[in-house]
């Protein structure tokens, strides 16, 4: 399966490297482009979700991984306020 790398900056100028198990997470975030915190969390959310469940199509199970970035991007997140911008920097495959 097909994976893919994602690099957001955050309101404080840190970037995270994100990491998602299928290339879906390009139908959802542009490189280039900034979403507020909220909408980030909630694309990414949709996104990570339906990869995971690609996984579990494929694999029989879902992946632990998706889950687990969503968790560390939300983390994150409570540190600014829902209505800041996040840029997607860009995607590594």
């Amino acid at each position: 399966m097909p994976e893919m790398h994602f690099l957001v900056r955050w309101p404080d100028n840190s970037v995270q490297r994100c990491y998602s198990p299928s290339l879906v997470i390009a139908d959802y975030l542009e490189p280039g482009e900034f979403y507020q915190v909220e909408q980030l969390i909630g694309r990414c959310s949709e996104a990570l979700g339906i990869a995971s469940e690609r996984v579990r199509a494929k694999y029989g199970f879902a992946c632990t991984a998706a889950a687990q970035q969503l968790d560390e991007l939300r983390d994150k997140a409570v540190e600014f306020q829902a209505a800041e911008l996040v840029k997607v920097e860009r995607f590594e495959r």
